[in-house]
């Protein structure tokens, strides 16, 4: 079985954030979907161990901030690679604290939402919180970052903790010899270089100098193993 065939399911790339007393914390994720529209409601998928389920299950709120196709790497992957236990994911990004009292990101988002939770569904490693929605912002008229766009044009990679993530490692379907960050997963390939890191398509790894870092996480380069 090809689990790769699930990344073609409509996906976005969202945002999710949520409180807890004087803490807040948020979250890339790609599973959220509307669920009706009188009342709105919406739903999104959060593993149980990340902070923001903590918060969320605290709480009972969320907002959701949707993400345009030019968001840079290194902003997704603030959220989506590094920790709140750890660090402040909020410190430096401009966002409102909303009628929820969660904050709500503004920057590189192209609409908004939050959601008062009203039922949540136990999936085991994940929970699929459902809520009313009341209240929505459009910032902005770019265009949505789709998963798919993510992975095929940005080359993204997927968090251990996300509903779509795939262990390369066990897919049936044989990864191409390149360069994985063994910190976040992202691939360097030579054919593709990083121009965003300044590196031209063709360059061989062995050529990247030594004080690149990986465009998601800025692991340095000696975390990168030949795949």
């Amino acid at each position: 079985m090809d689990m790769h065939a699930l990344h073609k399911i409509g996906y976005g790339l969202y945002v999710v954030t949520s409180v807890k007393g004087e803490k807040l914390n948020g979250q890339i994720a790609n599973t959220v979907f509307q669920i009706t529209s009188e009342p709105p409601t919406v739903a999104v998928s959060i593993n149980k161990s990340n902070l923001t389920w903590e918060l969320i299950r605290e709480s009972r709120v969320f907002a959701v901030s949707v993400l345009r196709q030019d968001t840079p790497l290194d902003f997704i992957g603030r959220f989506g690679f590094k920790s709140g236990r750890d660090t402040d994911k909020l410190e430096g990004i401009n966002y409102k604290i909303g009628q929820t009292k969660t904050p709500v990101v503004i920057d590189n988002a192209v609409t908004c939402f939050e959601v008062e939770v009203v039922n949540e569904m136990d999936m085991g490693t994940h929970t699929v919180f459902a809520g009313r929605v009341v209240d929505a912002e459009i910032l902005t008229d770019e265009v949505c970052m789709t998963y798919e766009y993510y992975h095929q044009v940005k080359r993204g990679v997927t968090p251990k903790t996300a509903p779509s993530y795939i262990d390369e490692k066990k897919a049936e379907v044989p990864v191409s010899e390149k360069y994985r960050c063994t910190v976040c997963g992202w691939i360097y390939e030579p054919e593709r270089g990083d121009p965003v890191g300044g590196i031209a398509p063709g360059t061989p790894f062995d050529k990247v100098p030594d004080d690149w870092v990986c465009p998601i996480c800025n692991a340095a380069k000696s975390a990168f193993e030949k795949t």
